[in-house]
């Protein structure tokens, strides 16, 4: 055996024993040797949570976003503002020819009593007769309605009081005592008031 093998093996038997009869050493670099690769493990863990975690927006971003939002809900509301207009303006306009579709039969009613040619002031008078009554029908389909004056109690609600009768007796007082202009109601919303005499 050469000495250089010799002097070798010798350092390598010193070195065990130099670990048997120092355990704790030993343990203890193999223990730090775990806490840095743990230490390692968990840095590179936290590069690659904070390369995935997303960017968050700048200040300036979240302006400019905003603003668009306030922009798209502007728009969005005229749009709607709009809309709600022109169907108003239709549903007046449909109102409007519903109401005259109604009234043009009355209209021809009137045409034909004109054009008739009787002398017979009966007939005649009973043609417009005829002719009132299909009238009112007609507003009443359409939600027109007559307020009633005859005995009935003044209000304000219905009744516009144009003039006062005294000496009426104690049974007339506050009670409408005669009608001078009728009023109507359409769909329960007084359009005119009755104008009426009220016993005092």
């Amino acid at each position: 055996m050469s000495t250089e093998n010799k002097e070798n093996k010798d350092i390598e038997l010193e070195e065990k024993a130099s670990e048997v009869e120092n355990p704790e050493t030993t343990a203890e670099a193999s223990e730090n040797q775990e806490s840095a690769e743990a230490q390692e493990s968990s840095e590179a863990k936290d590069e690659e949570k904070t390369a995935e975690a997303p960017k968050e927006p700048s200040l300036e971003e979240q302006i400019e976003e905003l603003k668009k939002q306030a922009l798209y809900k502007q728009a969005e509301f005229e749009n709607f503002r709009k809309r709600t207009l022109k169907e108003k303006a239709d549903l007046i306009l449909a109102g409007g020819e519903k109401t005259i579709t109604a009234i043009l039969p009355v209209l021809d009613d009137f045409e034909r009593a004109m054009a008739d040619q009787s002398d017979d002031p009966a007939a005649i008078k009973e043609g417009m007769k005829l002719i009132f009554q299909k009238f009112q029908k007609t507003l009443e389909s359409l939600g027109v309605k007559k307020i009633e004056t005859d005995g009935v109690d003044f209000n304000v609600d219905y009744h516009e009081a144009i003039a006062q009768v005294p000496g009426m007796g104690e049974d007339k007082v506050g009670k409408v005592i005669d009608c001078v202009q009728t009023g109507y109601t359409l769909n329960d919303k007084v359009i005119r008031f009755a104008k009426v005499a009220v016993g005092q």
